[in-house]
């Protein structure tokens, strides 16, 4: 390989996608108590995790700091290799910034080797697709460098939507306030929000019902989607496995050849979207 890619549980990707992905654990408390995940997704029980989320646990979330990624990425550089990170979006989580400031400060210590941070302007299968993506070109012994711009280039057709089911999760995040939250949830409102340009977290659309925001999903991606032969889409959701289903049948409709990846989303940004999440991610014209 040219590169060694790193990518976090963030990433959402279940274990037969790791090949040639390095994962850094992600950490959470759990009313007070701390846990931690690995990143495969298959290992994740997705039910248990959203449960204590209904039934109210005080779930916070950490970020990456520089130490971890200084102890991970120093050994690597020294055996002689090159490296690409794909972090989640530095409009979310200061993970991004940890990340560069571990890069900077190795490739001051190690001036002849590049350590690129790329900043995915998402999360879950936001940062999935572009691991994916840096892997397939590491295994190409594309050089890092070239690759790098390619990855960089790449973040702006990364097209993230979801839906949630509990607006309350969104108000203890700020991003609905406590009165929108309370009249969406009287008037049975469901937001389908979108990663934007700057990597933060924006509405899309306001629809009354689930099967609307789950009908609007498909639309958006039968309105973005590249015309590609066999494109790869990725669907996430929080313990809502039916929902999900419903939705990877609606982008059959759209195109019948895609290759869906169904897996349950993963704990960090779980926490602020809450159970009944539901994500669509997939490569676009424009996010």
């Amino acid at each position: 390989m040219s590169f060694v890619v790193f990518a976090d549980g963030t990433a959402n990707l279940p274990g037969r996608l790791l090949d040639g992905i390095k994962l850094l654990p992600i950490a959470y408390t759990v009313n007070g108590v701390p846990d931690t995940y690995n990143g495969d997704i298959e290992d994740f029980d997705v039910h248990a995790y959203y449960e204590q989320l209904r039934g109210g646990a005080d779930i916070k979330t950490s970020l990456l700091n520089t130490a971890l990624f200084l102890d991970s990425f120093e050994p690597v550089l020294k055996e002689g290799n090159d490296i690409v990170y794909i972090a989640m979006s530095s409009g979310i989580s200061g993970t991004y910034n940890a990340a560069k400031t571990a890069a900077d400060q190795l490739m001051e210590d190690y001036p002849e080797r590049l350590v690129h941070i790329v900043d995915s302007h998402g999360c879950g299968f936001g940062d999935g697709l572009l691991a994916l993506k840096a892997a397939e070109l590491a295994k190409e012994n594309t050089p890092c460098k070239e690759a790098s711009v390619i990855l960089d280039e790449m973040v702006e057709h990364c097209c993230q939507y979801f839906t949630v089911d509990d607006l309350n999760f969104l108000k203890r995040t700020g991003r609905v306030s406590g009165a929108a939250a309370l009249i969406g949830t009287t008037l049975k409102i469901k937001p389908v929000l979108y990663g934007d340009s700057t990597g933060h977290i924006v509405s899309s659309a306001m629809c009354r019902g689930r099967k609307k925001a789950i009908r609007t999903l498909a639309d958006k991606y039968s309105e973005k989607h590249m015309d590609l032969k066999q494109p790869d889409v990725f669907i996430s959701h929080g313990d809502c496995l039916e929902d999900a289903e419903k939705l990877k049948e609606m982008i059959l409709e759209i195109t019948p050849d895609a290759n869906i990846t169904i897996c349950p989303h993963e704990p960090f940004s779980g926490a602020h979207v809450g159970p009944g999440m539901l994500g669509l991610f997939f490569l676009g014209t424009e996010r």
